[in-house]
């Protein structure tokens, strides 16, 4: 129903007039003069009036909007219908001409949120690009915990508040000549490499591509003029233990627990290397593995009976290619290791449990594999260019042959177990399974599809073999007897009572 002023068709609508204007009329047009009309409308905050200016364009009847009252002053509405009728006398249709009004207006939104995206694209630093490399660049097996500690310890600090966009071959310079400094030249190579996958992953995506529009910094740096001249960039780590140094280390042993078990005062005295860790050290030398892989044993992987000890494939290092499960078969030597382990750890669901859990079998955990490596690092600080470090051992009590071989880590025990097995006439083949290495690898990666034979016995009497060669050359496990907690009973007995 259209609606007119109590005046008349020929006046207009007065503000007291739409103000008094009832419910009923919900859905009546209000008739205003001069084509411009008013729906009347209720919603949750009252009445309104949608004004809308009717006119004719290329034969149909087209609705101009010119507001909403009360929202919109009466006046204001009439003037945009005055606006909308000069409009086509120019002979242009208003509602186009608002159409295409929003949108340049929304263009140059766009253009000004478009302008602040490349502004703060333009600043993005080095740290942004780390973290986002982190999310989406890089997958290790550890979750990219050694990557992130890496770039959190000695690159970020250093460049991450630098804007990519100004990365010069000196900021990197600047990182890599500050680990040599402390004499960490591996680690210097580690970095630079890092640093490489980073820049290389950016130049090929936005809007990290835009800010190396110069170039790659990293491919400017050469890392053989930063890390010390004599400094072997191959890393091609080749010390082998001799039989000689050997007995140095298994007698060191007993002379650290006896002059810590004989100490007037304990409490004062040095401590000797902890036994899961001496034991974890001589398992890498009888059964060839990775330090990481042997403190990750759990005790549900020993089988007493059957000699066998598995390891799982997600305790194995990561290969190209993907890893394996790995069975070791346990020698005379590794038997008996594993048995006095079982004494001391058997409580644990881990052989080589870490003490941070405490009694709580929620959160038992293992040792950690750098804990090992750091025991036996830090007993041989005459190689190492650095201070004292609190609450660590900082002495040389597990240096070997005074030091004229040069310093020896855990993976050295595994090489020289392999070293052994290669002079005692084993198969490279059978030595490299017994590594779980990759083999048949390159051009005769073939092979692996159509070689299947069954080693396990080959492998079985390679480790007899290392096993008697350890025994003849250290001695029977009973080199741990000084131990506590092994003191009360004869090796035979305790192996029984296991």
């Amino acid at each position: 129903m259209t609606r007119y002023p109590k005046r008349g068709k020929n006046y207009r609508w007065t503000v007291k007039e739409l103000e008094a204007i009832p419910v009923e009329w919900q859905g009546d047009t209000l008739a205003d003069g001069d084509g411009l009309q008013g729906e009347v409308r209720l919603t949750g905050e009252g009445l309104l009036v949608s004004w809308r200016y009717a006119f004719k364009w290329e034969g149909k009847v087209k609705r101009f909007y010119c507001g909403s009252w009360p929202a919109v002053t009466l006046e204001s509405i009439r003037a945009a219908r005055d606006d909308a009728r000069a409009t086509i006398k120019r002979g242009v249709n208003p509602c186009d001409q608002k159409k295409a009004e929003e949108i340049e207006a929304q263009r140059a939104v766009l253009a000004i949120l478009a302008e602040a995206e490349r502004e703060r694209a333009g600043n993005l630093l080095v740290r942004d690009l780390a973290l986002t490399w982190l999310a989406n660049g890089v997958r290790r097996k550890d979750e990219n915990a050694e990557v992130k500690r890496i770039l959190h310890k000695d690159v970020l600090p250093i460049i991450g508040d630098i804007p990519l966009r100004n990365l010069k071959e000196d900021d990197l310079l600047g990182v890599l000549r500050r680990i040599v400094k402390r004499d960490a030249n591996r680690l210097a190579v580690m970095v630079d490499g890092l640093i490489r996958q980073m820049l290389s992953w950016a130049e090929r995506r936005q809007p990290w591509r835009g800010l190396l529009i110069e170039g790659n910094p990293a491919d400017l740096v050469q890392v053989e003029n930063v890390v010390d001249p004599d400094y072997d960039l191959n890393n091609v780590r080749d010390r082998v233990l001799s039989d000689d140094e050997l007995r140095e280390l298994r007698d060191i042993f007993a002379r650290m627990q006896h002059g810590f078990e004989n100490a007037p005062d304990r409490r004062k005295a040095t401590r000797p290397v902890v036994l899961t860790t001496q034991i974890a050290l001589w398992v890498c030398l009888g059964a060839l593995t990775r330090i990481g892989e042997t403190v990750k044993a759990r005790w549900e992987h020993v089988d007493f009976a059957e000699r066998t000890w598995f390891i799982p494939k997600e305790n194995v290092k990561r290969v190209r290619g993907g890893s394996r499960d790995h069975v070791v078969h346990l020698s005379d030597f590794l038997f008996d290791l594993f048995k006095l382990l079982k004494r001391r750890t058997g409580h644990s669901p881990y052989c080589f449990p870490s003490r941070l859990a405490g009694d709580e079998p929620e959160l038992a955990t293992h040792l950690s594999p750098m804990a090992v490596s750091k025991q036996v690092g830090d007993r041989q600080v005459c190689f190492k260019d650095r201070i004292a470090l609190k609450n660590r051992r900082n002495d040389d009590s597990l240096v070997l042959a005074e030091g004229r071989n040069g310093n020896w880590t855990p993976h050295d025990l595994r090489r020289t177990g392999a070293t052994i097995m290669e002079t005692l006439g084993v198969e490279e083949k059978i030595i490299d399974l017994c590594q779980n290495h990759a083999i048949h690898t390159g051009a005769n990666k073939i092979r692996r599809h159509y070689l299947h034979a069954d080693n396990r016995p080959r492998m079985r009497r390679a480790w007899e073999s290392l096993s008697e060669h350890l025994i003849k050359t250290v001695g029977e496990p009973n080199f741990l007897i000084l131990h506590p907690a092994y003191q009360s009973l004869d090796l035979s007995q305790q192996l029984d009572a296991v």
